[in-house]
């Protein structure tokens, strides 16, 4: 056992000094986000697949509701035997996080007893239970969208009186605003119902397959649950049709690689009845599927496709392209099915005997049923609701706006949801008592003082873990979705050798290619990636999609063989490696590189 003196470590919590410049910083954040003292005790690493920003104060609740939902669901409802929840904290704007297991043998055995019979009904009905899902997701998004925020008028409407009703409209700023966060957090819940149970059911054949083959290739166990139709691709097929739409009517010509969303649309507007009727086209399919997040649906800045159109703006040119030259557009969905098969069978057929053979094929055919929720639930929770989500809470930002609170309604996402309340009440006050709100001079200051803070935030490189090394690091969980094995702390915590041309991460999808590096450190940049390109960025988010058909390979910061990186990129049939920890710092734009996709290493070309 090492002294705790020399035990080798990462910067404690207690360490870290706040950032120059934003001194200040902890009172973005509720109390409840800062590191306790205790902390320094235990092992903490960077959320950066979630949370690659600083965050904005009100943008803290995307962290604190998936939270309280996710550990609620584990360590609570359905039992998980050997996981309780996840604690976070936040220090400079960024967000850790720690896994609090269950190491208990006889505590184990108890929870699994409760885990079993509760997890058992889920799998033996899941798509009977996953469609009641989709129903009430969908009632949810409704919901959220019917929330009407107050005016406020000069006087109330007369029928408040002769129907009495007997309740004014500045009582529903509050309840609607409230409600607006209740269902925020409903959803989380309803995101974790079946996401955990997905990943464990995958767990338990990942962990089979460790065992059975102990030289499996992470990827290879990956591979035989691809090839899967989910809706979260749906908005990539949308582009498609209107990618084969645009040579239909005559206006392909409009769209080429840099094209600007508003050029092209005023462009087609004046285009006849060819311009009109793709316009007619695209309008009829933004509503659900262009309610995706340019990032991954954390941050209030990373806009829907509505709202941005880059995005799908970036991808169409390709797509155009290849619909004018009459090739496929599809994804290889059957080569994949056809691959994972072939796997499948390669590694059954391995094992000795038939009760062998009968769990292998028991729990592959779960994992296959379950894992396209594993997918599709971030269309409707993360994207649509999210969307809808914080478009209300600029709505509440416009009523303060309009009440003098805040210069731009924009500025609502620089107050946490506590103080937007606050901030509401004194706009109820207000209009009750006949006078001005109190609050203006200071929320304005605040706002302004917490926009300069944020900038300061953004320069400062967050450490990828804080405390003690663990003495083991074994929780599949954990190295499938974000990466992180023994290996990865080591590389974390050694210093990369001048020379070293040679980037090592994990090998998410197959296949060897040479490209030029497109370096993205926000998802707001999207657009700038171009044909052929090797896209590098510290993590990349569902909604990229579509620009997955024009690049030639990817490589994230951040991320395992389970992450959203890796699943879209085997979808895609693109070669990719994950988990890098440091690619962004390592490679630059326009340098060459080669990407192994099969042994998980990125060559610096020159």
């Amino acid at each position: 056992m090492n002294d705790d003196r020399t035990a080798p470590r990462f910067p404690l919590p207690s360490e870290l000094t706040d950032v120059a410049g934003a001194e200040g910083w902890a009172s973005m954040y509720p109390y409840y986000t800062r590191f306790q003292p205790g902390d320094d005790q235990r092992f903490w690493f960077y959320n950066a697949m979630h949370f690659p920003e600083p965050m904005p104060a009100f943008d803290a609740i995307t962290a604190e509701a998936p939270y309280t939902a996710i550990g609620a669901n584990t360590a609570r409802m359905f039992v998980f035997p050997t996981t309780l929840g996840i604690e976070h904290r936040i220090v400079n704007g960024r967000v850790y996080i720690t896994a609090n297991p269950v190491t208990d043998p006889e505590e184990i055995q108890h929870r699994l007893a409760e885990f079993s019979e509760r997890a058992g009904y889920y799998y033996e009905n899941w798509d009977d239970l996953y469609q009641g899902w989709v129903a009430r997701i969908t009632a949810l998004i409704d919901e959220v969208q019917r929330i009407e925020v107050p005016r406020l008028p000069e006087f109330e409407d007369p029928e408040v009186v002769f129907q009495a009703k007997g309740v004014a409209q500045n009582h529903y700023v509050r309840e609607n605003y409230h409600r607006l966060i209740d269902l925020y957090s409903k959803m989380w819940h309803h995101h974790s119902e079946f996401l955990m149970l997905g990943y464990g059911a995958y767990v338990v054949f990942f962990e089979f397959c460790k065992t059975s083959f102990p030289e499996i290739p992470d990827q290879d166990v990956a591979r035989m649950v691809a090839g899967i139709d989910v809706i979260l691709y749906r908005p990539d097929d949308e582009l498609k049709k209107l990618a084969k739409l645009a040579v239909e009517y005559g206006v392909d010509d409009l769209f080429v690689e840099g094209c600007e969303p508003d050029k092209v649309l005023a462009a087609l507007a004046a285009r006849g009845d060819g311009g009109r009727s793709w316009l007619e086209a695209m309008d009829a399919v933004r509503e659900p599927w262009f309610n995706m997040s340019t990032g991954a649906g954390f941050y209030h800045h990373h806009r829907s496709w509505n709202d941005d159109l880059t995005v799908p703006f970036a991808a169409l040119p390709g797509y155009v392209d290849q619909a004018r030259r009459g090739e496929l557009l599809d994804r290889p969905t059957e080569q994949l099915t056809a691959e994972r098969e072939r796997i499948a069978q390669e590694y059954r057929s391995l094992l000795a005997g038939e009760e062998e053979q009968a769990a292998f094929d028991q729990m592959l055919g779960l994992a296959r049923v379950v894992f396209p929720f594993v997918e599709d639930h971030n269309f409707y929770c993360e994207h649509y609701f999210t969307t809808k989500f914080f478009a209300k809470v600029r709505e509440f930002g416009e009523l303060l706006h309009d009440h003098g609170v805040l210069a731009d309604a924009e500025d609502v996402f620089q107050l946490n949801h506590t103080e937007v309340g606050q901030a509401l009440t004194d706009v109820m006050l207000a209009w009750a008592a006949g006078s001005k709100p109190v609050g203006s001079a200071h929320v304005r200051e605040t706002v302004a003082e917490r926009k300069r803070m944020l900038e300061a935030l953004a320069g400062w490189s967050p450490p990828p873990a804080l405390g003690p090394v663990p003495e083991v690091l074994n929780d599949p969980a954990v190295r499938m979705l974000w990466g992180i094995t023994a290996e990865t702390i080591q590389a974390w915590s050694t210093p990369t050798a001048d020379g070293d041309h040679e980037v090592r991460g994990f090998a998410a999808s197959p296949g060897v290619v040479e490209g030029t590096a497109r370096v993205l450190l926000s998802a707001n940049d999207i657009g700038q990636v171009r044909e052929g390109e090797v896209l590098v960025c510290p993590v990349t988010a569902p909604s990229w999609g579509p620009v997955f058909g024009k690049i030639a390979a990817a490589v994230s910061d951040i991320g395992g063989t389970m992450s959203h990186a890796a699943i879209v990129a085997r979808e895609y049939g693109l070669p990719a490696v994950v988990g890098t920890g440091h690619a962004t710092k390592r490679i630059t734009t326009g340098q060459r590189l080669r990407v192994d996709g099969d042994r998980g290493i990125v060559t610096i070309l020159d």
